[in-house]
C-alpha cells in the first residue's frame, strides 16, 4: 500500500509537484512571433487572434525589449509590405519593412534577445505562394532559393542573429548557408522549417500577414499523413548546413517532434501556430474552457514531445506569468 500511494505523496502541494515536474516551460525556451506592417500609424488587431496585432516600427521596437526583459529566447520577425508583386520584390530591399524591422529591433535590444527572421516571399508576393512562378502557375524552386539567399543575407546585414527559411523548397538551406559564409556571416545561424505541413491551421495567419493566397501549397508543403518524409526532410537540412529544426504545426505533429527528437542532436523547435492559439482563445471567449489552464497545457505538451524551442504568440504573456510563479 505505501509503495503504491508514492506518485500520490508526490501531488500533495504545489511545491512538491512542482519539485518533481519532468517538463518546465521556461521563457529562455519561447520565442515570440511578431508582425510587422508598413505605412501603420498605429498597431492594427488582428480578428481572428486576440490579443494579437500588427505593429508599427515604434511599437515593435517596445515589444522587443518587453521581450528582452522578460526573458524571452527571441523574437521572429514577419513583415507586411504596403505593396506587393509577382516576384516578392519587397523581401529583398534593403529599405523594405522587414528588413528594416530587424534594424530596428537590434538596435533596441542588441545581443540581449535573439532577432530571428522568416525567410520566406508569401508576405510579399501579390499570389500568395511562397515563391515565384513558372509561367504554367507552379513555384519556381531554384529562382526562389536565388532569392531567400539574398533576402537571409540582408537579414544578416541588418542584425539578424537567426535566419529561418519556411518556404519548403528544395535546397534552400544549403543555398542560404553558402550566401551568409560568403558574405562573411559565418556566426549567423540557420533554423530551419525543415518539416512544415500543408495545414488547415494557418488560417488566421493568412489573416495576419494579409495574403492573397488561393488554392493550396501542397505541393511543396508536407503531407499530414507522412512522418517518415519528415525525418529525411530533417536529414536533408541538417546535411546542408542547418542549426536548428522546426516542425510546423505542434499541436496536430506532437508525434513528429517527438520522432525528430529522437532522430536529431541538434535543438528542436515546434511553432505553436496561429489557429492553434485562435481555437484556445476562442473556446475561453465563450467560457468552453479554463483559458489560462488550457494555455499551459498546451505550452507543456510541446515542450514534453521534445521541443527545444517554442514559437507561440503566448510567450510573452508565459514569460510574465512565469515570473510572477503562476
Amino acid at each position: 500500500m505505501s509503495l503504491r500511494q508514492r506518485p500520490r505523496r508526490l501531488r500533495t502541494s504545489p511545491a512538491m509537484r512542482s519539485m518533481v515536474a519532468e517538463t518546465s516551460v521556461e521563457p529562455r525556451r519561447l520565442v515570440l512571433p511578431v508582425f510587422v506592417a508598413e505605412g501603420l500609424s498605429e498597431p492594427r488587431p488582428i480578428s481572428s487572434m486576440p490579443g494579437v496585432v500588427q505593429h508599427t516600427l515604434d511599437t515593435l521596437r517596445k515589444t522587443a525589449v518587453e521581450a528582452a526583459q522578460a526573458g524571452l529566447a527571441g523574437v521572429m520577425l514577419f513583415g507586411i509590405p504596403e505593396h506587393k508583386d509577382a516576384r516578392g520584390s519587397g523581401a529583398v530591399d534593403e529599405h523594405g519593412i522587414l528588413t528594416e524591422a530587424v534594424r530596428a529591433v537590434h538596435e533596441e535590444v542588441g545581443d540581449d534577445c535573439l532577432v530571428m527572421t522568416d525567410v520566406c516571399l508569401d508576405e510579399f508576393t501579390d499570389h500568395g505562394h511562397c515563391g515565384v512562378l513558372t509561367p504554367s502557375g507552379r513555384v519556381d524552386n531554384d529562382a526562389t532559393v536565388e532569392i531567400y539567399a539574398e533576402m537571409a543575407g540582408l537579414h544578416a546585414d541588418a542584425g539578424a542573429h537567426v535566419v529561418a527559411p519556411s518556404g519548403m523548397m528544395d535546397g534552400q538551406v544549403g543555398a542560404i548557408r553558402d550566401a551568409l559564409e560568403a558574405a562573411g556571416h559565418q556566426e549567423t545561424a540557420i533554423l530551419a522549417y525543415a518539416a512544415k505541413y500543408t495545414s488547415a491551421f494557418y488560417g488566421p495567419f493568412r489573416e495576419a500577414v494579409a495574403s492573397s493566397l488561393t488554392g493550396d501549397r501542397k505541393t511543396y508543403q508536407q503531407d499530414g499523413a507522412n512522418l517518415r518524409e519528415a525525418l529525411h526532410e530533417v536529414a536533408l537540412d541538417l546535411a546542408e548546413g542547418a542549426d536548428i529544426v522546426m516542425v510546423k504545426p505542434a499541436l496536430a505533429y506532437l508525434d513528429v517532434i517527438r520522432a525528430v527528437r529522437e532522430a536529431v542532436d541538434v535543438p528542436v523547435a515546434a511553432y505553436n501556430i496561429s489557429g492553434e492559439y485562435a481555437m484556445v482563445e476562442a473556446a475561453a471567449a465563450n467560457g468552453w474552457i479554463d483559458r489560462d489552464r488550457a494555455v499551459a497545457e498546451t505550452l507543456t505538451s510541446i515542450r514534453r514531445a521534445g521541443a527545444d524551442v517554442v514559437l507561440t504568440y503566448w510567450a510573452l504573456e508565459w514569460a510574465r506569468r512565469w515570473g510572477t510563479g503562476r
